[in-house]
């Protein structure tokens, strides 16, 4: 058997945590070697029809990372938000809270973006940085040795790395392997992920609607179209996906309404369920975790995606840092520093979704007073909601990582 090929790093999934990861790391550490495999076929991503909400923080460091003028073009700002708490048989939605949408003239608090529009320049950057990319290739199995880990490719190629980064998603079968525990609390929800086209034009407008059943938020797209997060019990949501076009629409317009237009769905409805899921540990002896693969939490504050490049962006400068000085970059002594770094604030981002949704979800009249108060408090009060703004675009930490505030490491 040949011997294994050593990398410095091996990088599995090649989601956009995962590429900005290894473009990070990379770019400012053109010496280390990275090997990226991702079990999905190549094209996989094509047909990836959601799109995410990017918070500042984050386009700076992909602005940071020579992607983000690639991206714009398909980037719609979000110009104001704003917050309404009803029953679904409502005539009315009053609203109870709004925000402008700059954090400082002509810089959003964030865009809406195709996922397609972020993989692709992410995996042109990788590739042209020469980071080594495989598609179709999962890691099979890992073996700590003293001085790297083993990697058993699926392709049945083994290599040596002297870290290995999993950002495989929520259901990590690299977190498995290396036995990383977690916490977990299933809502009983799902979430149903589809784009709109609509008549009239949404004016960069987010809406969130809180329903007893769950949030559904319309997030703003470029064409007329907006891009829908809608939660439902886990039962309604099969349902409602499984319908038949008429049932389902008619459903849509009940939640969304006619402010815009006639609807029209784009492509196929897909629901996705929702639970809380945090990692014990984000690291181990030659390991990390990254993006979705160290927690996954409600949609209700969209930070989900945001999480993961405030992952990437404290291991990058974590590993970075490490390099420059020569010292061992998967040393659990290093490694602690990123786990510090993020564990405490990815627990409290945790917790504040679960008790948001747990406040929120329901239609106890109680509540609904108490919330509907926090919210009109909080709208009368320009400190806090500039406090609000910056907290969801990233911006509200002055000693965070400092890509995300969009300088070089």
């Amino acid at each position: 058997m040949d011997a294994p090929v050593n990398f410095d790093i091996v990088i599995a999934g090649g989601n956009y945590v995962g590429l900005s990861t290894a473009v990070a790391i990379r770019q400012f550490a053109p010496g280390l070697s990275i090997l990226l495999v991702d079990m999905a076929p190549e094209a996989a991503w094509t047909k990836d029809n959601r799109a995410s909400a990017v918070a500042a923080a984050a386009s700076r460091m992909l602005e940071q990372l020579g992607v983000w003028q690639e991206v714009l073009p398909s980037a719609q700002p979000i110009n104001e938000m704003i917050v309404t708490d009803s029953r679904l048989a409502d005539p009315v939605r009053p609203v109870f809270l709004t925000f402008d949408g700059e954090v400082r003239p002509g810089e959003p608090f964030a865009h809406m973006v195709p996922n397609i529009a972020m993989t692709a320049p992410l995996r042109e950057k990788a590739r042209a940085l020469g980071v080594d990319v495989r598609f179709g290739v999962a890691v099979s199995s890992l073996q700590e040795e003293p001085a790297a880990m083993r990697v058993r490719l699926s392709s049945g190629e083994e290599v040596r790395a002297r870290l290995v980064v999993a950002a495989d998603g929520v259901n990590s079968k690299l977190r498995d392997m290396i036995g990383i525990k977690t916490v977990y609390s299933d809502y009983g929800q799902s979430g149903i992920v589809v784009t709109v086209a609509h008549e009239r034009p949404h004016e960069g407008r987010a809406e969130e609607h809180f329903l007893p059943a769950g949030p559904f938020a319309i997030l703003p797209l470029q064409n007329n179209r907006s891009s829908l997060v809608w939660t439902e019990s886990t039962r309604e949501a099969e349902r409602l996906v499984a319908a038949d076009a008429m049932v389902f629409e008619l459903e849509l317009e009940r939640r969304f309404g006619f402010k815009l237009g006639a609807l029209t769905v784009e492509g196929k409805p897909r629901a996705f369920p929702l639970g809380l899921r945090l990692a014990r540990d984000f690291v181990r002896p030659r390991f990390a975790l990254v993006g979705d693969s160290a927690h996954g939490m409600h949609p209700i504050a969209g930070q989900g995606l945001n999480y993961g490049f405030k992952d990437v962006a404290a291991l990058a400068q974590t590993i970075v840092e490490a390099a420059r000085i020569g010292r061992d970059i998967g040393a659990i002594d290093v490694l602690e520093s990123y786990q510090q770094w993020r564990r405490f604030d990815t627990v409290k981002m945790g917790a504040t979704t679960d008790i948001l949704n747990r406040l929120f979800s329901n239609d106890n009249a109680v509540l609904r007073r108490l919330r509907d108060f926090g919210l009109s408090l909080v709208d009368r009060t320009p400190l806090a909601k500039s406090y609000f703004i910056g907290a969801a675009a990233g911006l509200s930490e002055t000693s965070g990582p400092r890509l995300l505030r969009g300088e070089a490491l």
